[in-house]
């Protein structure tokens, strides 16, 4: 193996994933929480339907809550890494947003959130899962 500038941090990696996992629900919740508080000004705002704006309220809601306590944590991801799939194509071929946007609103920062649900999703969200401590802890 390579040089490593800190030799042991592979074993605080856990902690690590658990700090994605929760900076990515606090995001997810809040951008989710947003679309239900009220739909219908979201939904024009966003040019979608109000039905479509409650289920990706819902949908950002609930996986940020999988991810966050590690219950079907990578079906979890692989739906919020969809969403923001949609938010990248919004910006980039709808509204012709580009990478970094006008006051930093471009796709750069949904990128960002695939990547983290990516690593989540590939991890399993480590090992500080709800569902690890259920169904692995004895």
């Amino acid at each position: 193996m390579g040089f490593l500038l800190f030799p042991n941090s592979m074993q605080y990696a856990d902690w690590g994933f658990l700090l994605l996992r929760i900076i990515s629900a606090a995001v997810f919740i809040s951008s989710g929480s947003a679309h239900l508080k009220s739909p219908q000004q979201r939904a024009e705002s966003l040019g979608l339907s109000v039905g479509f704006t409650i289920f990706l309220g819902w949908a950002e809601v609930l996986g940020a809550l999988g991810i966050l306590f590690g219950v079907l944590t990578q079906w979890a991801a692989l739906g919020l890494i969809l969403i923001m799939f949609g938010a990248i194509y919004m910006k980039a071929v709808k509204w012709k947003t580009g990478f970094w946007g006008e006051k930093s609103s471009g796709w750069h920062y949904d990128l960002t959130f695939v990547i983290i649900n990516l690593m989540i999703l590939l991890t399993d969200g480590g090992r500080f899962t709800l569902s690890r401590w259920l169904f692995y802890h004895r």
